[in-house]
């Protein structure tokens, strides 16, 4: 009887995330609050790529010069 309990609890723990959070939502009711707190989620995934460039130093100008290549490129 506890084992047929506990895999029933189990079963609807593990169907819950699949179905929506039923206790608490993540976005508001009202459309127009829902919109805003989307454009944001949206601008903070967007902004990811530029700090990760800036984590990895990727969006520096690059330091070589044209004198270290073989003259096909010359002021």
């Amino acid at each position: 009887m506890k084992r047929r309990l506990i895999m029933s609890l189990l079963t609807i723990v593990a169907c819950l995330p699949n179905a929506g959070c039923l206790f608490l939502n993540r976005y508001d009711s009202d459309p127009n609050e829902r919109m805003r707190q989307l454009l944001n989620e949206s601008e903070d995934l967007r902004q990811i790529s530029a700090e990760k460039k800036r984590f990895w130093m990727n969006n520096q100008p690059s330091c070589l010069s044209y004198d270290r290549l073989s003259g096909s490129i010359g002021p």
